[in-house]
């Protein structure tokens, strides 16, 4: 596989409603920093803007992003406008509302649904867009998520935003959803380390009722979450790098191939600030695992 002579296109391509995408895509939050959020040494900004148009020269049309998506100079949504804007047609900017920080870094409360319109029109303003491509409600712990669904149903009528997704939800909040409006896509975290039924259950559902599954983590989760897991990831690292080695590639150009081999309904959004990281993570869309291969990756999810 020859990583330079690669682009977007060979993951193929999936639909987010009426919008078509390459099943490969970019993760904006580490655009801002070494480590998520506040934590780590914020990103070099002139790096990060090339990632962004590198990604875009490489065939990449679907981001994803938040206002959330900050570090102490950084901001993901910012960087977007700076580096893409005015936007090319056919690129898919996706964001996620519901939760929210302080300006000091801090996390806020779970999001009312009464203020879920302010976290969509910073996302606006913050992305100079007249509507949201594709927004993303975060659940946060809610037993029910039908009236902050609801109220984002109402900014869709409204004309504010294209298309609705859920993240971070089981199979009775999807189905709540889809009783209030359409859902395009569930970005939940899913991956290697992180096996369950729930997630399969919800990978299963999507592919049957034609909606994207975005998994979020994927490649590598937050420091210090693998926690329960512990054994299953040292284990899956040690299949992956055998793997990896016997393709001639990285360990996570092959936990992305993996993710984009669960369902032709599933789409990969790795995340990096680093040229060299995004390249490889466009090629992992080309590389093809045999069944032996994903036999062995997919034992960590039986």
């Amino acid at each position: 596989m020859t990583p330079e002579t690669i682009t977007a296109a060979a993951s193929g391509t999936l639909t987010l409603g009426d919008l078509p995408v390459h099943r490969v895509g970019l993760g904006a939050m580490r655009l801002t920093g070494n480590a998520a959020f506040h934590l780590g040494t914020p990103s070099d900004r002139a790096r990060s803007l090339a990632v962004l148009r590198r990604a875009v020269e490489l065939g990449v049309n679907h981001i994803d992003t938040a206002a959330f998506y900050f570090s102490s100079l950084r901001s993901a949504n910012e960087l977007i406008n700076t580096a893409l804007a005015p936007y090319a047609d056919g690129l898919v900017i996706a964001t996620k509302v519901g939760p929210f920080r302080e300006q000091d870094g801090s996390w806020g409360t779970a999001a009312r649904p009464d203020q879920l319109r302010g976290h969509v029109e910073e996302n606006l303003r913050q992305l100079g867009r007249d509507h949201l491509d594709l927004v993303y409600l975060r659940r946060m712990r809610q037993d029910s998520i039908a009236e902050h669904f609801g109220a984002l149903a109402e900014l869709r009528q409204a004309g504010l935003i294209r298309h609705l997704g859920v993240s971070a939800v089981g199979p009775r909040h999807l189905d709540e959803a889809l009783a209030i409006a359409p859902v395009v896509a569930v970005q939940n975290r899913y991956g290697l380390d992180t096996p369950g039924p729930e997630g399969k259950e919800l990978l299963r559902l999507c592919g049957e009722r034609g909606i994207a599954f975005v998994p979020f983590y994927s490649v590598a989760g937050e420091t210090g979450e693998r926690g329960t897991h512990e054994r299953v990831a040292a284990d899956a690292d040690t299949v992956v790098a055998e793997i990896a080695e016997a393709h001639g590639v990285s360990p996570a150009q092959v936990r992305i191939a993996w993710t984009l081999h669960q369902g032709p309904h599933v789409l990969a959004i790795p995340g990096t600030g680093d040229p060299a990281h995004l390249t490889e993570n466009i090629a992992a869309g080309a590389l093809k695992l045999s069944e032996g291969e994903l036999g062995r990756l997919n034992a960590f999810h039986q």
